[in-house]
């Protein structure tokens, strides 16, 4: 499979789990998770139509997603405790396995267009 390919189906699904964990967020917080959400669609729009520069920023925001999870201390007790089940599902999917599959995707898309690139200058 395509490395882009891979890049935007990974996008589609953190977009997909996000909106299935709106609902179950915190209300104070929904602004921010809307736009976190937004960021992901366009990232996966500019993925799709191959924008490279795209793929560089899939990388900074996987690891700030992963690091605001590991700090906010209510979701890390949803995911030790599994105190809400549904909920810390959603939190280690969405905030942990596909942010990392994002970023090894990302990585991939990236070092591929790099090769291209220089077997295409020699």
């Amino acid at each position: 499979m395509d490395a882009y390919r891979a890049t935007v189906i990974i996008l589609i699904f953190i977009v997909i789990v996000g909106i299935i964990a709106i609902p179950f967020g915190n209300p104070k917080f929904i602004d921010r998770a809307i736009t976190l959400e937004l960021i992901f669609v366009i990232l996966a729009a500019l993925v799709w139509k191959r924008y490279s520069r795209a793929l560089y920023a899939c990388i900074p925001l996987a690891v700030l997603v992963m690091i605001g999870n590991s700090l906010a201390q209510p979701h890390v007790q949803i995911m030790t405790t599994f105190s809400k089940p549904l909920n810390a599902v959603v939190l280690i999917i969405g905030g942990y396995v596909l942010q990392v599959a994002l970023m090894y995707t990302s990585l991939r898309s990236i070092m591929a267009l790099k090769s291209k690139r220089l077997a295409t200058a020699t």
